[in-house]
């Protein structure tokens, strides 16, 4: 049996001498594990597109009742993020934010374009600022997944948590969560404004989850 999909690689763990088993977040069927077998070796035709935050067309097989990756034809690598070790930290943590919310063999269409325009933001868009990019993904991700924040009186209330915003702040984040999501980020903040928009986004996720991420202490370690 096989399938034929678009899927962005979230996470790769190497196993055996060659091996790879792989995260991918695909259009038709959501969060998918598969194994790349042989993809680190050197010539390997799949090796590409097995590559953290590739997005690719890949076949898919059953292998010994699991998928297996047989073909990947890459079409984008977002190199302006792998070129700067801060844009590959934040989007490795918008991929384990994704990895979290996404469901085993769901379709989630809305969750997918949020992290691939976010990954997007930060290679071609980089006169945004990446705090601002980074707020823009924690919010939107959080409406998706069922945790959309209430804006009330200058105060962004959620389940355990109520966060004072700047009039600014609250007008940026409802254009986030209620305008056009092709449009995401074309909003302008700065200052006071934006730092506390981004500080009540990781303290929302942060209570809203109940967990911290790995990649978001990385990232928040090089100091940008």
């Amino acid at each position: 049996m096989h399938i034929t999909t678009k899927a962005l690689v979230l996470r790769g763990v190497d196993y055996k001498e060659s091996d790879r088993i792989l995260t991918l977040f695909t259009q038709e069927q959501g969060k998918l594990t598969v194994s790349a077998r042989g993809c680190r070796k050197k010539g390997s035709a799949i090796a590409a597109g097995c590559q953290l935050l590739a997005w690719s067309e890949m076949v898919l097989y059953d292998y010994q009742g699991r998928w297996a990756v047989k073909e990947t034809s890459t079409e984008r690598l977002f190199q302006g993020v792998r070129n700067d070790i801060g844009r590959l930290a934040l989007g490795c943590y918008f991929a384990e934010v994704s990895e979290l919310l996404a469901v085993e063999g769901e379709e989630n269409p809305e969750l997918l374009s949020l992290v691939l325009n976010s990954l997007h933001a930060l290679d071609r868009m980089q006169e945004k600022p990446l705090s601002l990019v980074k707020a823009a993904f924690e919010w939107k991700a959080m409406a998706l997944a069922g945790y959309e924040p209430l804006l009330e009186d200058g105060v962004v209330r959620g389940e355990r948590t109520a966060l004072p915003l700047t009039s600014a702040a609250l007008a940026a984040l409802d254009h986030i969560l209620h305008g056009d999501p092709k449009r995401l980020f074309s909003f302008r903040l700065e200052g006071k404004d934006l730092e506390r928009l981004g500080d009540a986004a990781e303290t929302y996720v942060y209570t809203q989850l109940e967990r911290g991420f790995s990649t978001l202490d990385y990232y928040k370690s090089l100091s940008i």
